[in-house]
């Protein structure tokens, strides 16, 4: 029997028919009834690129790759920043019941994680409770930044957030902290997909500051976090974050160091970084056993086949190959590693 492969960094989308009538009718979120565009509000929409994208392709796609398991996301556009208090909820209840359904359907295969608004504290709050206590899951997904009550976007790492983090702390939860709407945090005409390819590695950079720099790993020590994309500028940007901190200690009143947290483990971050050397920089800051196998499958932007010299688990194989990782390090990536973060056994 070969070595067994977790995907920690997945997603799914619902059939047209598994989305109810009000998301498309308030624009919410919605598939087209072909399976060829996934839309929302006025003019969004993206093409759905792969079959995978959906239950039975994707249970076929990882059998293709020998993937024997993979963790699945929640949809970042189901967020739900600025929206009012009801259309998140029901939208929420709605996500977490599907994630929850794939979970259900196939455990053998899929691990699922559910979403909530931090802007809606006590919702978010019954929705963990609710989501643990009667669907079983145990990976908590949240947004890099949210937009609070006076309209200022704030990282998921703020103390208003707190109550969160102390409840996934009492359920011994893995979180997913996952970058999006960058281009409504920055204003800068979206263009060459700017917002995905540079705005989303500061949106994860930043709140890594913050969490590092309020203690969050230590504050909250049963919680397993994952940074989505390697987190990769938070890597490049680590001595810039210390000479800043030591540099104007003024400006750090009451702040925690961030060499404090530098390779904690209960901090983890994904392979999703798209080169070996950025994977190696990932690794001597970190070290190996902090990351855990990622392909943001089915994106273009994950590792994909077809997407010039892509596959998944490219970076991972070309990392062995030029001595960045040896095989036992590359095994744990792919196994070990994904469980310690899941806080599980075995799947």
């Amino acid at each position: 029997m070969g070595k067994i492969k977790i995907n920690g960094h997945g997603h799914i989308l619902p059939e047209p028919h598994q989305i109810p009538k009000f998301m498309k009718d308030k624009k919410l979120f919605w598939v087209d009834e072909d399976r060829k565009f996934m839309r929302q509000g006025e003019s969004w929409s993206r093409p759905i690129t792969d079959a995978s994208f959906f239950f039975d392709e994707k249970l076929i796609w990882m059998e293709r790759y020998n993937i024997d398991h993979a963790v699945m996301l929640n949809l970042s556009q189901v967020y739900c920043n600025g929206w009012d208090q009801q259309d998140a909820s029901d939208a929420i209840r709605w996500q977490n019941d599907f994630n929850a359904s794939v979970q259900e359907r196939r455990p053998d295969k899929f691990t699922s994680g559910f979403v909530v608004q931090p802007l809606y504290i006590e919702d978010a709050l019954k929705e963990i409770e609710r989501c643990v206590t009667e669907l079983n899951m145990n990976l908590l997904c949240l947004p890099s930044h949210f937009l609070n009550k006076e309209g200022e976007w704030l990282s998921v790492a703020d103390e208003s957030v707190v109550p969160i983090f102390e409840l996934a702390n009492h359920y011994k939860l893995a979180i997913e902290i996952h970058p999006y709407d960058g281009q409504k945090m920055v204003k800068l005409k979206d263009e060459f997909w700017r917002f995905h390819l540079v705005w989303m590695m500061a949106q994860t950079a930043d709140t890594l500051h913050f969490f590092s720099l309020r203690d969050f790993a230590n504050r909250f020590p049963n919680v397993r976090t994952c940074f989505a994309h390697g987190c990769m500028l938070g890597q490049a940007n680590y001595g810039r974050r210390l000479q800043g901190f030591d540099g104007r200690p003024d400006l750090f009143e009451g702040s925690q160091d961030p060499r404090c947290s530098l390779g904690h483990p209960n901090i983890f971050f994904d392979t999703l970084v798209h080169d070996s050397y950025t994977l190696q920089l990932l690794k001597t800051r970190v070290g190996s056993n902090q990351i855990v196998a990622g392909l943001d499958d089915p994106y273009p932007l994950g590792e994909m086949e077809g997407v010039r010299n892509s596959y998944p688990g490219r970076v991972i194989d070309f990392a062995v190959e030029v001595d960045i990782l040896n095989q036992q390090e590359a095994d744990n990536i792919w196994h070990g590693n994904v469980l310690r973060w899941l806080g599980k056994e075995s799947l």
